[in-house]
């Protein structure tokens, strides 16, 4: 039945053949348009190919399908706001709207018609562009593709009835454009579409938790990038789904069907109340900052997906084992590839080549006895007045010395919670937090040799030692009034002057814990070296750990005194990085991810200027960082927010 025979009141069944005839009418005036053509498919195709050709030969992983989810929302942006909103003014002016209701006929079927057709037009755009970002780019297809589906056709949905609201209270093709322009201009750049929201000042990253566009592009990014379902994006699927249907209720009921008819300024109060779902959400946003924080570990998600291949380095795997002119493929945080040989050219890896010829990789480093909430400085805790920026900072300082995975003990500070929350899923870029648990023995600082029966008890349990060496040589310096020990580079790189200067003058002014021990701390460290030695000797499991957190042992760069004094102590080079790498990784029973460079680890490498199997000192030497596969820029790590 075609809708100039309906009646005034008719039944489902006529109401669902009105909204197929009316989509029928719509399709075929849009393939006559060039202008349909142009904006749902050749439109998003330069965008990807662009970025695509920008992004080609580097590695693009997820952050091609970036490019997938932006191309496919500035797609639904455009067809919502623009295809439907300035489409219906259009033909209120020309006068179709009024042929329409002499049928006569309501509103619904038209609105409904409209949106469906929209979608009908805009998907297939959408599946194109998934299928080329696969055979071209090697994007893997989406493993949930009907949750995909679900929220593509929900933003079709909400952002075509948004458009209607627009043409509803737009009483001219210039006003509807603007209004268009002003909700459309917003999204496009501060939804976190076109620029990671994690790269956005913080105003603005709150700002944009009540753009409608960010829970569509979280949505689609949630889907694609972590393979997640429906039910694990409650707030993007409910807040479009309910959009959809306020959009309709409410562009129903201030439906016009003739130019002449003319809309107070109250009424265009009702594109406010369409985006009350975001507005509620986003004030919650605002306040919890979990959107934001998904951002950011999904912006992080996206640095670590890059492939890269490190080539012609010398290669300690933390196992013992040691690879010359080696090469090491890294793609979607994990080492792909250990290669015996350099490839001569990466030809067909689709990676960026890091040189690093003269250069050693090691794994990162772990420091297995730290304490947090102490800064290192001579007022304890109290010299960082903010506990939790503290601990932040004192994990993107050991991130920046090559240290990549920390082992807190003590208690189970709040603030180390409440951090770990934002530092290991990637919110907060520093190095990755254990808490105490499995069982090791932290030697004290002895003033006699431990029993050799203890020695071979630990080795019979597997019972790990840490010996902490550079604690009990800050305990020394103390007690012998010196500060040499502070004067190293990366010290004064990561050490703030506020702290380090006050500890210099504690040292030298004998105001520290060693300086009341007077010539027993010498005692101390000649105890200290014979245990590690006998612990060595007696295949007792080692592993390196600081003590950061005590006065003068500032975090992040005491690891690397604490290995050139167990190798002063005669234990060797390899096994003194094993010591700091495989070895707390089977402490904290992780050697699946970390503390070995083998395929399937995280691809998590310090590289280093120099050899360290020849000169230990050569740790400090720290030529670039990946952490879980993202290449740190570690002038940066101070500045996150």
């Amino acid at each position: 039945m075609m809708p100039n025979q309906l009646p005034a009141k008719y039944t489902f069944t006529q109401f669902l053949r009105a909204c197929s005839a009316l989509t029928r009418i719509q399709l075929r005036l849009a393939a006559r348009e060039r202008a349909v053509l142009f904006f749902n498919y050749i439109f998003p195709l330069v965008f990807f190919f662009g970025f695509g050709a920008f992004m080609g030969g580097r590695g693009v992983g997820a952050a091609m399908t970036r490019v997938v989810s932006m191309v496919i929302v500035l797609g639904i942006l455009g067809s919502g706001l623009f295809g439907a909103g300035l489409r219906a003014v259009t033909e209120r002016e020309t006068g179709i709207l009024r042929r329409y209701r002499v049928a006569p006929i309501t509103p619904l079927p038209i609105l409904i018609a409209s949106i469906i057709t929209g979608w009908i037009l805009y998907l297939p755009s959408a599946v194109l562009i998934i299928l080329l970002s696969h055979f071209i780019y090697q994007i893997p297809l989406p493993s949930e593709p009907l949750s995909l589906l679900v929220v593509v056709t929900l933003g079709c949905f909400a952002f075509r009835a948004i458009g209607l609201i627009i043409a509803a209270v737009a009483n001219s093709a210039a006003e509807s454009n603007v209004l268009v322009q002003l909700l459309y201009m917003p999204m496009l750049f501060l939804s976190g579409a076109t620029f990671p929201i994690s790269s956005m000042p913080v105003s603005a990253q709150i700002v944009s938790q009540f753009m409608p566009a960010s829970y569509l592009n979280s949505g689609i990014h949630h889907v694609m990038l972590r393979a997640e379902g429906l039910a694990a994006n409650p707030q993007p699927v409910g807040a479009l789904l309910l959009t959809t249907v306020l959009a309709v209720f409410i562009s129903s009921k201030i439906f016009r069907w003739e130019k002449e008819e003319k809309v107070g300024p109250r009424a265009k109060a009702w594109v406010a109340a369409v985006l009350l779902p975001f507005i509620l959400l986003g004030t919650y946003q605002a306040y919890s900052r979990d959107h934001i924080n998904e951002a950011k570990q999904l912006d992080r998600q996206i640095r670590r997906s890059q492939a890269r291949l490190i080539r012609g380095a010398t290669i300690f795997t933390g196992d013992g084992k040691v690879l010359v002119n080696g090469a090491i493929l890294v793609r979607n945080g994990k080492i792909e590839q250990l290669m015996a040989t350099a490839p001569p050219n990466a030809d067909g890896l689709n990676a960026e080549v890091l040189e690093a010829a003269g250069k050693t990789v090691i794994p990162g480093l772990i420091d297995a006895y730290v304490q947090l909430p102490a800064s290192g400085g001579v007022f304890g805790h109290s010299s960082v007045p903010d506990r939790k920026r503290g601990i932040e900072r004192a994990l993107a300082a050991y991130l920046y010395s090559g240290v990549t995975t920390v082992r807190n003990v003590g208690d189970a500070d709040p603030a180390i919670l409440d951090v770990r929350k934002t530092v290991n899923p990637g919110s907060l870029l520093g190095a990755e937090l254990f808490i105490a648990g499995p069982k090791s023995i932290e030697s004290d600082p002895p003033l006699e040799p431990l029993p050799n029966d203890l020695f071979d008890k630990m080795a019979k349990e597997g019972t790990f030692f840490i010996p902490r060496l550079a604690y009990v040589e800050a305990l020394v310096a103390g007690s012998e009034k010196r500060a040499d020990f502070l004067n190293i580079p990366m010290v004064q790189q990561v050490v703030k002057p506020e702290f380090l200067e006050p500890a210099r003058a504690a040292f030298l002014g004998g105001n520290t814990p060693g300086a009341r021990l007077g010539p027993v701390a010498g005692k101390m460290m000649a105890a200290a070296r014979e245990n590690l030695i006998r612990a060595w000797r007696a295949r007792v499991p080692l592993a390196a750990g600081t003590g950061s957190g005590n006065v003068g042992l500032f975090h992040g760069p005491a690891i690397h005194r604490e290995l050139k004094l167990w190798v002063d102590a005669g234990v060797p080079i390899a096994a003194t990085l094993q010591a700091a790498t495989s070895r707390p990784a089977a402490l904290l029973r992780a050697s699946e991810r970390i503390g070995t460079l083998r395929p399937g680890a995280d691809a998590t490498v310090v590289i280093i200027d120099g050899n360290p199997l020849v000169d230990i000192a050569a740790t400090e030497r720290i030529a670039s960082i990946l952490f879980k596969g993202e290449l740190v820029y570690r002038s940066e790590l101070f500045d996150q927010k």
